[in-house]
């Protein structure tokens, strides 16, 4: 198969820049080396729409950050994802951190971002009466928000399905090459010609246009045929998440005074209820590294306390780390590369990486369009992406649907009321679940304080159902991590 333009990386920019291109006449392919999309840092990370104060004037992250921002609340409305704006509170833990609030308030104020104030000890207390006393002032970020990452990246690559593109995953690109129009290969990359990208499994992808969106293997892919032009290095966080109890501790999300190794630990409420408490910060080699320590989770443990004390971490129900894309570069890496006509970097996506996202996606198609693509609107193009919550719902639209649909009346994970219902929709969608874990991610079975303890087997059931598989065949989420391995001797 040949596609206008193949997409590597399945990640929020990614997926993206892939239901971007669905607006235009084009064939379009989504890659991935995971058995689904979201599974890099799209996955794991704080999930916070960033209001765009910190990024130094004048860089993309700036740009990217505060349009990326305004585009969120329709995007995630037209795309039913859960989006929350709840404000950002940036504080000063000591007199000396009033003068970077300042320069702060500044630097944002020349970005664009709408509504900053900075306020007092006293105000801060009154916004959020849970935060230590001793704190002395505040940013007020009210534009900053809250997201379901991994939903959002879900819904983003299946509204691109919904209009007409594809999707490869499992396959890991180990080879990318130039053809000419008589299918010789080229030795000039900066000449006109077609690409084909070889997978680890055989096969093989031919596109016009190539972008690489591959995370913290950006780099590895553009010195797949490009001459190296930049490393990425993943630095670790890692987090805690809180039983909804602690849910409402604070209503905003609060923030540390940003350092050099980022914007520090944070405390801020979730979408779906919870409390989330992280990340540190460790940069390392190993880009598959999703591990926890003690260590780093002690350290988020005490450094939160200086934001407040009143975290219960008895509640805690989940730990995870996430991997954020460091560029040797103190910018995002968004462009043509000069040595390879045709080929797009969106490279070293870090932080704010998930609130940019949407706006990199729009310049990516200018930026292809500029390369020569040709974009003729597509008049069926799909904007809307419908998703059941039945948690949310009114008490006559739930007895309607389970009318409808008694499977919608039965209840599989207690914790967060999803039915099964939910769960079968979640896997026959146009990018369905094919893992308990992929479940999870588009409809939260076994993300509540079980931790999939009682509905997870159920959720095993209903994907060997669905499937018409063994057990034994189904994983829990990434290849190889089979659920079941074997049955005992009494077993029937």
């Amino acid at each position: 198969m040949t596609y206008d333009v193949a997409i590597v990386g399945a990640g929020v920019v990614g997926s993206a820049l892939f239901r971007e291109l669905g607006r235009y006449n084009l064939k379009t392919v989504l890659i991935d080396k995971e058995n689904d999309v979201a599974l890099g840092s799209s996955r794991a990370n704080s999930a916070i729409v960033h209001a765009g104060y910190d990024p130094p004037h004048g860089t993309m992250l700036a740009r990217f950050n505060v349009e990326g921002n305004r585009l969120y609340p329709k995007l995630c409305a037209d795309l039913s994802v859960p989006f929350r704006q709840n404000g950002s509170l940036i504080v000063a833990l000591c007199e000396e951190d009033l003068s970077q609030l300042r320069q702060l308030y500044d630097n944002g104020t020349k970005n664009g971002v709408d509504g900053l104030e900075l306020v007092g000890s006293e105000a801060v207390r009154q916004m959020e009466p849970n935060l230590q006393p001793s704190i002395c002032g505040a940013l007020v970020a009210p534009t900053g928000g809250i997201v379901g990452s991994y939903e959002l990246t879900t819904a983003l690559a299946e509204s691109g399905v919904i209009n007409g593109g594809e999707v490869l995953l499992n396959s890991e690109v180990i080879r990318i090459e130039k053809f000419d129009k008589d299918g010789d290969v080229l030795d000039d990359l900066t000449k006109n010609g077609w690409f084909r990208l070889t997978f680890s499994n055989g096969s093989c992808a031919d596109a016009r246009y190539v972008v690489n969106a591959a995370g913290v293997f950006s780099d590895s892919v553009q010195q797949l045929i490009g001459r190296p032009r930049f490393t990425v290095t993943p630095r670790k966080g890692e987090y805690y998440i809180l039983d909804k109890r602690q849910g409402s501790l604070v209503d905003r999300t609060i923030f540390m005074c940003p350092s050099k190794l980022g914007k520090g630990v944070l405390i801020s409420p979730t979408v779906h209820g919870n409390l989330l408490v992280g990340p540190d910060a460790q940069d390392g080699e190993d880009k598959e590294d999703f591990s926890t320590t003690p260590q780093g989770l002690s350290f988020v443990r005490k450094t939160s306390a200086l934001l407040s004390d009143k975290v219960d971490f008895r509640d805690s129900i989940r730990n995870f780390a996430g991997l954020r894309a460091l560029p040797s570069g103190k910018d995002f890496i968004i462009e043509l590369d000069p040595d390879v006509n045709g080929l797009l970097n969106l490279a070293g996506i870090k932080s704010p990486g998930l609130t940019s996202a949407p706006a990199i996606a729009k310049y990516a198609v200018e930026l292809l369009a500029n390369a020569g693509l040709d974009l003729l609107e597509n008049p069926r193009f799909n904007p809307y992406r419908e998703q059941t919550r039945f948690a949310e719902l009114s008490d006559s639209e739930k007895t309607e649907l389970i009318r409808m649909d008694s499977s919608f009346g039965r209840v599989v994970c207690r914790c967060e009321q999803i039915t099964e219902g939910e769960i079968v929709e979640a896997i026959r969608r146009p990018l369905g679940a094919r893992t308990v874990d992929g479940v999870k991610r588009r409809c939260r079975p076994g993300s509540g304080r079980c931790q999939g303890g009682f509905c997870g087997s159920r959720v095993l059931d209903i994907l060997a159902r669905e499937f018409s598989v063994s057990k034994e065949d189904l994983l829990k989420d990434k290849e190889h991590s089979y659920v079941l391995v074997g049955k005992t001797k009494d077993a029937k």
